[in-house]
């Protein structure tokens, strides 16, 4: 299985043909995971958490102003004790994980994955942001490398710009604000040149900065799907590339 990392959009992604059928088909080019293992933007915590495993758990409706069906809909999954403790088993002993007991998906893992795996048959587990340092996350994907050999699916789930407060056009078609094309064109070229250290020093050296994420945690899932792969320094492939709001919704698959 190859590592991702995606952009999951607001829950209104579910009603945008375009992103839509991008996500659907990328999905579709994959080979089917036996589960999946994903690190959402929504859920910063330390130390490692991993969400619920039981079958058919609630998702989590973290987010608010949209139209009443978006907390109606679920997105049932098969029991995910296995990967839980295939991931448990996987980490260091040095990694401490936190089993929690009720929190399900959060909208980061059910939105996209409603759309990339609709009938819903994969068991899914959820993994915490501990951190947003680089090295830290790009060892924690280091350490989860080898679940890709059991038919894990391991997603980084984000947004490659996410300068929400700077919007200033919210049309799905906006165009897009130079802070986000800026930004977006410098990750595309330093993950091409297979630069890890100039993306480690986002903050400080990455145009578009601090606009295109005046918060970070929708960039470092980046770092879990680049340390998951099977060399860090190797191209990425665009699998979604382009603009949503004016945000950039550049998905990428590592090898």
């Amino acid at each position: 299985m190859p590592a991702l990392y995606i952009g999951h959009g607001a829950p209104m992604l579910l009603d945008d043909p375009v992103w839509s059928g991008q996500l659907a088909r990328l999905a579709a080019d994959l080979p089917r995971p036996q589960a999946i293992l994903i690190v959402s933007a929504h859920w910063e915590s330390a130390p490692v958490g991993l969400s619920a495993t039981h079958a058919n758990a609630d998702v989590v409706y973290d987010f608010g102003g949209f139209a009443p069906k978006f907390y109606s809909m679920r997105y049932d999954t098969p029991d995910a004790s296995a990967i839980a403790s295939l991931v448990r088993a996987t980490l260091p002993a040095t990694v401490a994980v936190h089993q929690h007991t009720s929190r399900g998906l959060d909208h980061g893992a059910w939105v996209p994955l409603r759309i990339m795996y609709p009938d819903a048959d994969i068991p899914v587990l959820q993994m915490s942001l501990p951190t947003h340092d680089p090295e830290t996350l790009l060892a924690l994907g280091a350490a989860l490398r080898p679940l890709r050999q059991q038919g894990v699916l391991i997603i980084g789930s984000g947004f490659l710009t996410h300068g929400l407060p700077f919007l200033r056009d919210w049309r799905v078609d906006a165009q897009a604000p130079g802070w986000s094309v800026d930004f977006d064109l410098w990750a595309a070229d330093a993950l091409a040149r297979g630069d890890v250290d100039t993306l480690m020093r986002y903050r400080s050296s990455a145009p578009g900065m601090p606009y295109a994420h005046p918060t970070v945690e929708h960039f470092t899932p980046l770092f879990v799907a680049l340390g998951a792969a099977t060399d860090a320094q190797a191209p990425p492939t665009t699998v979604i590339d382009g603009y949503w709001m004016g945000l950039a919704k550049r998905s990428l698959a590592f090898a």
